[in-house]
């Protein structure tokens, strides 16, 4: 006879919770610390939900995403190399060159040899490949301006240098911290 009951989905803990857990367990921790640090964890993986079903709604990966923002962020006429573009990233030649191959099949990116230099390989956005890109980021602008609804300008520009500095402590600690641990695809 099996079993039919379901089983509760596990929430996870209040930040409240989570701080009395782990002060618990670890007297010297500072509970200011650690509810911004937690609070932003979560904003961040949130925020990169919400991101990610946004670009799925528009038929391309959070992958993909990268390598068009990477190549809109490099300007115009929005061509790199794959090296390059591996470099910005932070992936492997091969995850790269592997990412490249499924957005050109998709008509994102091009991919020719440079007429200069017959060695050379050049990834161009196409014109769907941005057509994507700003839609991508017409939909993120709405969920940023909803998100950040509740503050004022000035509360706003308080935030933004406040995370700016925290920024900057991390990257001048840990300033090869920009790329990934692992590959994503």
């Amino acid at each position: 006879m099996s079993d039919t009951t379901e089983q509760p989905e596990l929430q996870e803990p209040s930040l409240d919770e989570q701080i009395a857990a782990y002060q618990r367990e670890f007297r010297d921790l500072d509970p200011q610390v650690e509810q911004v640090v937690s609070a932003l964890g979560r904003l961040n993986r949130r925020m990169n939900v919400a991101y990610g079903r946004q670009v799925a709604a528009l038929g391309i990966s959070n992958a993909e995403w990268e390598v068009l923002k990477t190549l809109v962020l490099s300007g115009s006429p929005y061509r790199l190399g794959p090296g390059e573009l591996a470099k910005r990233l932070g992936l492997t030649p091969a995850a790269m060159t592997h990412r490249i191959d499924r957005m050109a099949g998709e008509g994102l990116v091009t991919r020719d040899r440079d007429e200069n230099n017959r060695v050379r390989v050049i990834v161009e956005l196409t014109d769907e490949g941005r057509t994507k890109w700003l839609e991508a980021m017409r939909m993120a602008t709405a969920f940023e301006e909803d998100l950040l609804q509740d503050l004022s300008g000035e509360e706003r520009g308080a935030l933004g240098e406040i995370l700016i500095r925290l920024l900057r402590r991390v990257e001048h600690e840990q300033p090869d911290a920009g790329g990934r641990l692992t590959d994503l695809d």
